[in-house]
């Protein structure tokens, strides 16, 4: 349109000179996350959502670029600026401000948020338009009409230079070196390095179990003794402060709450277990658990609550035979105990004998950040074997099995019929067992009678149980667990807050190696390691298969084998800015989030690679056409250079803003920016806070795209045309030592009697060896080097 064409013709010549780059480009973004749609187990169950909503999104973006966005530049796309008029928009201004405030008036005296929130939107329309009027206007300006020009002049400037002489070459082993380098600060400066993020407790457990056995009613005045120290601990003058509560009989008075704790809640038996252990549906009235639950992140008063969790797990102590251990809620999917260690074996009570002694092992070398250690199989599980007399039974022709019905009939119940009420369809069973004071009472269930035919006399007859069978007392094991046809042993432990998970077991590993184990168990980290390491092969693997998909849509795309290699380049390059960023800045490693945030970076970084190397690709066709070249021709150095600037200043803009947009539309979300846009309207109060439970979660992913796309857009602006140009030098290398012997070739077309139709024909840039044959033709073109 600046040149003059009219808005329609210019907007399809427009859409068909960047259709097919646009087309590869959202092709290769979207193909990045397939391979995270197979993400196998429950973490793929959680995460797949994320790669489906970005192929979904930008499927979405093709048909806007492709189809909505040329519709709207043909009518409203002008290549003359208009100056708004200052009078309309004072004008416009005062009556929206007139208007929203007697809105906002009578939603204040009416009590009615949602008509105040129309009252000041309707003054903030107008505000807005005075902004434009004297900010964005000029602003806008100052950047088109000044900071990009001078950027681009100086980009220019600069490009020339990385592109003279043997300026490539070292660039090019610079960013080698560069990459190296950040390989190197890794290994210096290591990140700390998490599988998943940690967040910040929404509410803590306070998991008590009493030994196996114990009645449902010593475990509640456990319970509450370790409530009590609870209180004890988090009732204290930082968290605490006074309210006035307003009694019923109309008197205030005034009393001391806890802001940061919303509730305290403790349960006794079922529902009791560790979730971090697996569901457990059994009774457990030997269990307690009492629950902290925390106000939202936004009324914390910039309090961690991480630090109300180090408390409680330093100095909830001081109950002898009971454990007590403290969590805090999981952030994403369950994963297993961050410390895990299994032994596996044959003979389960070798397995817990080699258990007991690795953990006393363990426990005294004292390692730090390791809550409590425990074994997860109780040897001490009280039992009362009856142990039926099958030579009296037999005597008595009683069956065992009528011993064992009478005892299961007596303990749980028999179902003998059912009743319906009228009018209701449903049928209810009747179940027949002993009252509660006799199911506790041994003598009673053995003084039972056994009612049953006698197979020889045919009688109805009846013996007690104690007549055939004996009672005892015992303990045996709180369950017996398999693994691959293996009895499993696991001794796990929490990490303490505050400490790497990596790091302690990094500690308990060079720990153990002074532990001499029997060989007949074999002894694993598993759990939450086990997880961490599948997760991080599987993403290694995405990420390989992501980036052969990409270099097949590049190879349909240009044609060649050198273009895919620099996109691939820049790609790997790209994660220099992510080493960098990690290592400069200290932030953790999380390796689910931050690899996702590297898989995604593929798409971005490949995106800009393509519009700039089509662009070139375009510039190089029209230089052969205007030097007469043909289409398989190599261009000149100095031809390929030139086409390379005007396509890296051609292209700046898109790279650049596309960048820029990418950062900034990111880092309220990598620094967790809240604003609350409903109650800034309708009570003029955006609740704006920095920070919570979403910055935790995609903060590192957030950072590791925008660290990387930082890098990536010198990559794909510099780099880029570097490589291009290094491949254009390597080529015309070739083609010296070709055009040295180009009589040879010439002799190589056949003996002198049929080289009479051969010709050559030189230019400034190249030759060519034609000979015409059968109405055919063969033609060898070679460029010269410079």
């Amino acid at each position: 349109m600046s040149n003059g064409e009219p808005a329609m013709i210019a907007t399809r010549k427009a859409v068909g000179e960047v259709t097919m780059p646009i087309v590869a480009a959202t092709t290769a973004t979207v193909m990045v996350f397939v391979p995270l749609i197979f993400w196998p187990g429950i973490m793929g169950q959680f995460m797949k959502w994320m790669p489906i909503t970005f192929m979904v999104a930008l499927s979405s973006s093709l048909f806007v670029a492709l189809v909505v966005n040329p519709a709207l530049s043909t009518q409203f796309m002008k290549v003359e600026r208009e100056n708004p008029n200052a009078k309309k928009v004072y004008r416009l201004a005062g009556i929206l401000a007139v208007i929203g405030t007697l809105i906002a008036v009578l939603g204040f005296s009416s009590h009615s948020g949602f008509v105040t929130g129309i009252g000041t939107f309707t003054v903030f329309v107008g505000i807005l338009g005075l902004l434009n009027l004297h900010l964005g206007v000029p602003g806008t300006r100052w950047f088109q009409d000044s900071l990009l020009p001078r950027l681009e002049k100086r980009y220019e400037r600069f490009l020339r230079f990385a592109l003279a002489k043997h300026h490539p070459r070292t660039f090019f082993l610079g960013t080698i070196g560069l990459l190296f380098f950040a390989f190197v600060l890794l290994g210096v400066f290591p990140p700390k390095v998490e599988f998943f993020p940690i967040n910040e407790p929404k509410y803590v457990n306070v998991f008590i179990e009493a030994p196996i056995g114990t009645d449902i009613e010593k475990t509640d005045k456990i319970t509450r003794l370790v409530e009590k120290q609870v209180n004890a601990i988090v009732n204290v003058p930082p968290y605490m402060e006074d309210v006035e509560v307003k009694r019923a009989n109309g008197t205030v008075e005034k009393k001391q709450r806890n802001w940061l704790i919303n509730s305290v809640i403790s349960q006794v038996g079922n529902g009791t277990s560790d979730p971090a252990q697996g569901v457990s549906f059994a009774n457990t009235p030997n269990k307690g658990r009492i629950q902290l639950s925390f106000v939202k992140y936004a009324e914390r008063k910039g309090q961690t609550t991480t630090e109300i969790l180090l408390k409680l797990q330093r100095d909830l102590a001081g109950y002898p035979g009971v454990i007590v251990s403290v969590d805090k809620d999981a952030a994403g999917p369950p994963t297993g105990k961050p410390i895990n260690l299994e032994i596996t074996g044959d003979e389960i009570e070798p397995l817990l004998a080699e258990a007991d002694r690795l953990k006393l092992f363990m426990e005294s070398k004292n390692v730090p950040g390791v809550e409590a250690l425990r074994v997860d199989i109780d040897r001490q599980k009280p039992e009362m074997p009856i142990v039926i007399d099958r030579a009296k039974a037999g005597r008595l022709n009683v069956s065992t099995y009528a011993v064992a019905d009478a005892i299961r009939t007596a303990l749980f119940g028999k179902e003998v019929s059912t009743f319906r009420v009228e009018g209701d369809d449903d049928d209810y069973k009747i179940q027949v067992r002993l009252k509660d004071d006799q199911r506790y009472d041994v003598g009673t269930i053995m003084d039972m009678k056994i009612t049953f035919r006698d197979m020889l006399t045919g009688q109805i007859r009846q013996v007690p149980i104690s007549a055939v069978a004996t009672e005892g007392l015992g303990t045996t094991f709180s369950a017996i667990k398999r693994t691959d046809l293996k009895r499993v042993v696991t001794v796990s432990s929490n990490v303490i807050a505050g400490y790497n998970s990596n790091e302690v077991i990094a500690e308990m590993k060079d720990a153990l190696a002074g532990y001499e184990k029997d060989e007949r168990f074999g002894l694993a980290f598993t759990g939450q390691q086990e997880d961490q390491m599948k997760e991080m092969s599987f993403l290694g693997r995405a990420f390989l298969i992501a980036l052969f998909i990409v270099f097949l849509i590049i190879v349909w795309q240009f044609n060649s084998i050198s273009y895919p290699m620099v996109i691939l380049s820049t790609v790997v390059f790209s994660t220099i800015g992510v080493f960098l960023g990690l290592v400069v800045f200290r932030m953790d490693f999380i390796i689910l989030m931050t690899m996702l945030g590297i898989i995604s970076l593929i798409g971005v970084v490949v995106n800009n690679a393509i519009v700039l190397m089509d662009f070139a690709k375009l510039l190089f066709d029209r230089q052969r056409e205007k030097l007469g070249l043909p289409e398989d021709a190599e261009l000149p150095i100095e031809a390929s250079r030139e086409s390379l600037i005007i396509a890296g200043k051609t292209r700046l803009r898109p790279v650049l803003l596309t960048a820029i947009t990418a950062v900034l539309g990111l880092l309220p979300l990598a620094i967790g920016f809240n604003l609350n846009f409903g109650t800034l309207f309708t009570e003029l109060d955006p609740h704006i806070h920095i920070g919570g439970d979403n910055v935790i979660f995609w903060g590192p992913l957030s950072w590791a795209v925008i660290y990387g796309l930082i890098f990536a857009t010198f990559l794909t602006l510099i780099m880029v045309p570097v490589m291009l140009l290094i491949i254009a030098k390597i080529k015309h290398q070739g083609c010296r030592a070709q055009r040295g012997n180009w009589w040879t070739l010439v002799e190589r077309m056949g003996p002198p009697e049929k080289r009479r139709s051969i010709s050559i024909n030189w230019s400034a840039h190249c030759f060519s060896i034609s000979r015409n044959q059968d109405k055919t033709e063969t033609v060898i073109y070679y460029t010269t080097v410079e």
